[in-house]
């Protein structure tokens, strides 16, 4: 087990060293670090309203459906965020997103956040938004070691406990108080919350708790060639079989965690069937589908994977995938999207991408 260790901690060390080393990468991103700075301030100068901190959905100043964003496309800004303090560490990211976020922080037990703004009115409450803060708040965590961070997402945990039952099983339902569906868009972040919390406590509940959602989405959810069904609907059984870049993103990240973890080879094999798999269905005429913060998802399990295995595959693949839809899927205000109106989560989505792929290239 030391031995594991030893070598996957090297492997840890060397992930940008190996991309920093290729020449044509290097290149092949240099701009990325412009297109991050200046979706950044588009993001600032048309998405963020200047009186309360608070985010607009997209860029369609007449007909909203509420004042200000849903906590979705809060959940890709905040890590995008984070992601940016890692290229730019003497910037100041994080903090205006985590202003923001707070103004959703709902009182109600178990305390978590709601998916709209709490001063405006009250709203519902789903798991997954909760724990996609949550990773984020543990990368910058793991980062900066700021206390706050931790407890926000000890909170988020806590708070998703609640959504689990025996019903199909085991597994969490998708939001609260709905007991109608429990989807992998809720257990496979889930898994994430707690691996985290166990990389960082050593606490024996959180890798207990991730291995017991882990297991019922695997038996539940997984389709035979590697890929991850949306939803099991309740009582009925029925499973909801489409799929999803960030499904598949997040379980794949799953599995390598726990590779680095347990050092059981399974996680392993487990981790690239499911990137093999992903690529067989999702990337069709080299372009992956149209939703950005979907696809960032699935590379930050990609990037997971590559830490371990060295296989550069999918990080060409998003190289250039990012670099086209600069290029085509770009307006005159350098707003990304394919839509007339664009959209806080496709800036956010995109911005983790370019400076994840940044990250690589140092």
């Amino acid at each position: 087990m030391r031995t594991f260790a030893f070598f996957a901690c090297i492997a840890c060390t060397v992930t940008s060293a190996a991309f920093a080393q290729s020449s044509s990468f290097k290149e092949k991103t240099a701009n990325f670090k412009v297109y991050t700075s200046t979706i950044h301030k588009n993001i600032n100068l048309l998405l963020k309203d200047q009186k309360t901190g608070l985010y607009f959905e997209t860029t369609d100043s007449i007909q909203k459906e509420n004042p200000h964003s849903w906590l979705w496309p809060l959940c890709a800004l905040v890590q995008a965020a984070n992601e940016m303090e890692v290229i730019a560490a003497k910037q100041e990211y994080l903090k205006p997103v985590n202003k923001a976020i707070d103004q959703y922080y709902s009182e109600k037990s178990p305390v978590a956040y709601q998916d709209y703004v709490t001063a405006e009115r009250l709203s519902s409450r789903f798991y997954d938004d909760n724990q996609w803060i949550a990773i984020a708040y543990l990368d910058a965590y793991n980062r900066t070691l700021e206390a706050g961070y931790l407890k926000k997402a000890v909170m988020v945990y806590d708070y998703m406990m609640t959504g689990i039952d025996e019903k199909a099983g085991g597994g969490l339902y998708w939001k609260e108080g709905d007991f109608t569906t429990k989807n992998t868009c809720s257990n496979a972040p889930a898994i994430l919350v707690a691996l985290q919390l166990y990389k960082i406590t050593k606490e024996k509940k959180y890798l207990e708790t991730a291995l017991s959602v882990y297991d019922w989405t695997n038996k539940t959810l997984r389709a035979p060639e590697g890929l991850f069904y949306d939803a099991i609907k309740i009582p009925s059984g029925e499973i909801d079989r489409k799929f999803y870049t960030y499904n598949t993103g997040a379980m794949l990240q799953a599995n390598a965690l726990l590779f680095g973890i347990t050092a059981e080879k399974k996680y392993l094999k487990e981790a690239q069937q499911i990137s093999k798999a992903a690529k067989s269905y999702f990337l069709k005429d080299n372009r992956l589908p149209g939703h950005y913060w979907f696809n960032a998802v699935l590379l930050r399990g990609n990037i997971e994977l590559y830490k371990i295995d060295k296989n550069p595959d999918w990080i060409n693949i998003f190289r250039n995938e990012a670099q086209r839809i600069w290029t085509e899927e770009r307006d005159g205000a350098d707003l990304l999207g394919e839509r007339k109106e664009k959209t806080l989560i496709d800036q956010a989505a995109m911005m983790e991408i370019y400076a994840r792929l940044l990250q690589l290239a140092q």
